[in-house]
């Protein structure tokens, strides 16, 4: 029923220098800038992901509960969000798996800058029924525009986005079992611990659990998300010219694939960019 990661949302302080940041980041320029409920969001559609920027505006209620999720959290990821193809259908399989969904709401969305509009169904779980982790669920009408690459060496999509969790038993009946994922690893390793990835249409859900004995009552919580591209060491340039503090590339976990970190300009956000391992040709 939960057919991608639709997008996650990240909570920063000053909207219009967030967007800059991820501008830059992702050579893309932003596809939706909205303002209303007492937030101001900018969106990057990737292609196969959004990442939105989420701001207290105003002095509503809304808007104050923002500014204290900052106060005690800071800034960075705050919630993932799912979609559907049948909200209705998926409402019920939340609710009959006790994750206590909100009723669902219909929400319109009009873009500042072109003032196209966006319509979409909603609903929520409770955050405790989830492992501390915020979770999303919608059925789009139709598709978000795409950002629209600005220079050469661009972000292409989400990789995957990183879940920290001390109990990886419940994690795993959690993101498994009762939402549906397809686990394509689990594997424990005696320096990095236990690894899980969940495939959330084309990107993973990688849910990880560090070696050693911890408070298994501890919430989750989303720890980092990795970005996908097409060339490294031209992205690693890029990236470097604009005053972006970044390590060197170096050769991934997974064989093939190549890595770096990016150390600043993600408000909060750990952040790594990808280089996936070129695709083998068939023989016919």
């Amino acid at each position: 029923m939960i057919t991608s990661l639709d997008h996650v949302v990240v909570l920063v302080n000053d909207i219009e220098a967030a967007a800059a940041a991820y501008q830059t980041l992702f050579a893309r320029a932003p596809s939706w800038r909205n303002a209303g409920d007492g937030a101001a969001r900018t969106l990057f559609t990737l292609d196969n992901a959004t990442l939105e920027l989420m701001a207290p505006d105003g002095e509503s209620d809304a808007a104050k509960r923002i500014r204290t999720l900052l106060a005690e959290q800071g800034e960075g990821l705050a919630s993932l969000c799912f979609r559907t193809d049948d909200i209705a259908r998926l409402h019920r399989r939340l609710d009959r798996l006790a994750l206590k969904p909100e009723a669902i709401a219909e929400v319109e969305s009009r873009d500042d800058v072109s003032g196209a509009t966006l319509s979409w169904k909603r609903t929520r779980t409770a955050t405790e029924a989830t492992r501390g982790v915020r979770m999303f669920f919608l059925e789009l009408a139709k598709p978000r525009p795409l950002s629209v690459r600005i220079v050469p060496a661009s972000i292409t999509a989400m990789d995957h986005v990183v879940v920290s969790t001390a109990d990886p038993e419940r994690a795993a009946a959690l993101y498994g079992a009762r939402l549906g994922l397809d686990m394509a690893l689990d594997r424990s390793h005696p320096e990095w611990g236990r690894l899980m990835f969940f495939r959330c249409g084309d990107l993973i859900v990688e849910v990880t659990s560090r070696p050693g004995k911890a408070d298994e009552t501890r919430p989750d919580r989303l720890r980092g998300i990795c970005w996908r591209v097409l060339d490294i060491d031209a992205t690693h340039a890029r990236l470097a010219a604009a005053g972006v503090d970044v390590s060197e590339v170096r050769v991934g976990r997974k064989p093939g694939t190549r890595v770096m970190t990016v150390k600043s300009g993600t408000c909060g956000v750990p952040t790594l960019l990808v280089q996936p391992a070129p695709k083998l040709a068939t023989v016919e």
